[in-house]
This record gives structure tokens, C-alpha cells and sequence, in this order.
């Protein structure tokens, strides 16, 4: 018997991505919900070859549900999770309002799955950024080999980090500059078409944007208080994947080529990096993909002890979607949770 899952935020693009995901690893489901706002009821999504029709968050009863995708933003979040944590159900949220949270749980499996049993303290289980995500699965390896002391990062984030009317604004004005209408900018702050915007989300007092923020104090809960990072993240006119470049520096030796068998061996990464035209990944490669892909491998020359790489990944799975699912087989790996059906 298996267990009753609920995707909140199913018809936004992680909720359909993670109602795809579920299906293609056979999560072990008997039943999956498909929920989001009540404007959204009786609009039909997919999972694997089956169609679920939508339902409206605000009447769902969730006593009888095991686990809780939460993929419906920050706000939502905030009102829901802790209701549906409270009727026994497990909530894996995928927006920022948890990660922070010292009685919940900020989970990459790759990385600190054992830090998953803290989830009882609220029933929440935060899923870190989608930019977060992906470093942490790079640098993790590389902190256990070496001792991580510094790690500056350049993000190149995909429209689609900032949700479907971010990639209709892209499509929208690369179509304007071709046939010469007005380029329109209402969800991006200036034109993303042909261009970068070195801002993601707000600024803060410092002069860090408040994405930049998330990924320093995202990294030291996953991975060690102690990493100094410091980060700049731009929005580039890509519909999917995230690309980073990143400069670690360690505490120990470790060189490019330790480095790339490291990384080799690493769960979650496939290394593409053969220092030729082409011999790298880029975000179309990237996108449908689970991997974490690194290329550019080589030693930093500024630093002692230091390497340069390049990290690109699909930010709505690894990011978001497939993160998620992977901390609910997590749950279910390790016995944490029983199915409610199967106890009563």
C-alpha cells in the first residue's frame, strides 16, 4: 500500500514539473491530489498518463494525506503549511518562507539527508533555492575533500526562476524586437530580451539583492556555518537552467584535477569538461535533466589552494521539483513516515 500525496501549486510550472517527476520515478503513491487556489479548480493537469482534475486548497481536507508538495509561493505557504503539518501530514515546501526557520529542516538529499529527522518539530521541510541548490550539490564533495574557506559566485538565472508570466515577458519581447513593436517590461524591473539584469528579487540595505542573501545564508545551514560566500546574481534571457561560475578556495591542497575525480565519483553531477569547443554544458544541455553538471574544471592562480568551475542545472527539477520529490523518498527510504491508509 502506498502513500496519498498532494501537489499544492499544481498548475504553476515546479507543480507540474514535480506531478511529472513523481510519475517518472514511480513514486510509491496510491493516490496523488492535485490543489491549488479556488480559480484554478477543475483545470485539468498531468501525471504520467493519467489527468487530475485541480482542487481548491481551502476546502481540502488533509487528515487522511501523507505528504504535501507545497509549490504555491511564500504567503500561501505561510498560511497552509503550518495547518497542514498540524493534521499529521508532512509539508516539503518549495518557497523561501521555511528555509530560515531553525526548527525545520533546509534539505539537499545529496548533501545533508541526515538532517531530515528534524522535521518532526513542525511537519516542514524546506527546499533551498533553485540557484542554492545546485552549488551545495557541487561544493559539498569538494568541502569533505578540502575544507571549503571562501566561495565567490556568479549566478546566470533562467527566466523561468521567476515563474511562467517571466517566460511569456521573454517570449513576448524577443518577438517585439524582431517584427519592431514596443518591448514591454511589467514582470522584470528593465527588458530582458538580448540583455541582463543584475537583480534578482530586492535590495537590501547592504546593496546584496535579497536572492544574493539567500544563497550566504542558505549554504552555511546546508553545508557550514563557517563557508564565507559571497554572491551576485543576474536574470539572463534563458528559458531554463541556472549557470554559475564559481571560485572556491580551501583550507587544504586540492588541485583542478583532484577536484575532477572528485567530482567524478560525486551523486548528482556529471562532469562534462574536455577543454575543447564545446567540451562544457550549457543550460539548453541541461534542461530536462536531473544532473548537476560541472565543466571548466581548473586552479585558481589569485589564490592558495584554490579552483574555478562552471555549474549549470535545470532550476525547475534540481532547483525545485526533483529536490522535492527526492526528500519525500527520503521519508519513505528511511522509514520516517508510515502511510496513513496502511496504519489505520
Amino acid at each position: 500500500m502506498g502513500y496519498k500525496v498532494a501537489v499544492v501549486g499544481a498548475t504553476g510550472n515546479v507543480g507540474r514539473e514535480i506531478l511529472s517527476i513523481l510519475a517518472e520515478r514511480g513514486f510509491p503513491a496510491d493516490e496523488v491530489v492535485a490543489l491549488a487556489s479556488r480559480r484554478s479548480m477543475g483545470v485539468e493537469v498531468s501525471y504520467g498518463d493519467k489527468t487530475l482534475k485541480v482542487k481548491d486548497l481551502a476546502t481540502y481536507d488533509f487528515s487522511d494525506t501523507d505528504i504535501c508538495l507545497m509549490s504555491a509561493g511564500g504567503a500561501v505557504s505561510k498560511e497552509w503549511s503550518p495547518k497542514i503539518g498540524a493534521q499529521g501530514c508532512v509539508v516539503i515546501d518549495n518557497s523561501s518562507q521555511w528555509r530560515t526557520d531553525p526548527d525545520v529542516p533546509l534539505i539537499v538529499p545529496e548533501v545533508n539527508a541526515d538532517a531530515i529527522v528534524g522535521f518532526t518539530k513542525k511537519n516542514i521541510i524546506a527546499n533551498p533555492n533553485c540557484s542554492t541548490a545546485q552549488l551545495v550539490v557541487a561544493l559539498k564533495p569538494l568541502h569533505d575533500a578540502a575544507t571549503i574557506k571562501r566561495v565567490v559566485v556568479s549566478t546566470y538565472q533562467s527566466v523561468s526562476g521567476a515563474g511562467k508570466d517571466a517566460m511569456d515577458e521573454l517570449f513576448s519581447q524577443t518577438r517585439a524586437v524582431f517584427v519592431s513593436d514596443p518591448v514591454e517590461a511589467k514582470k522584470f524591473p528593465k527588458r530582458i530580451a538580448f540583455n541582463l539584469i543584475p537583480q534578482i528579487d530586492v535590495f537590501m540595505e547592504d546593496g546584496f539583492t535579497k536572492e544574493e542573501w539567500k544563497m550566504v545564508v542558505e549554504t552555511k545551514k546546508i553545508l557550514d556555518p563557517k563557508i564565507k560566500l559571497t554572491a551576485t546574481c543576474v536574470r539572463v534571457p534563458v528559458f531554463i537552467s541556472h549557470s554559475e561560475s564559481v571560485n572556491v578556495e580551501f583550507e587544504k591542497e586540492l588541485s583542478a584535477e583532484d577536484a575532477r575525480k572528485i567530482l567524478r565519483e560525486a551523486p548528482g553531477i556529471l562532469v562534462v569538461d574536455t577543454r575543447e569547443p564545446g567540451g562544457y554544458a550549457t543550460p539548453h544541455e541541461a534542461a530536462g535533466e536531473d544532473a548537476t553538471y560541472i565543466s571548466r574544471l581548473r586552479d585558481d592562480p589569485t589564490v592558495e589552494n584554490g579552483i574555478a568551475f562552471w555549474c549549470v542545472s535545470d532550476n525547475l527539477r534540481k532547483g525545485a521539483a526533483l529536490n522535492a520529490v527526492q526528500i519525500a523518498e527520503v521519508l519513505v527510504n528511511r522509514k520516517l513516515i508510515t502511510a496513513r491508509s496502511k496504519a489505520a
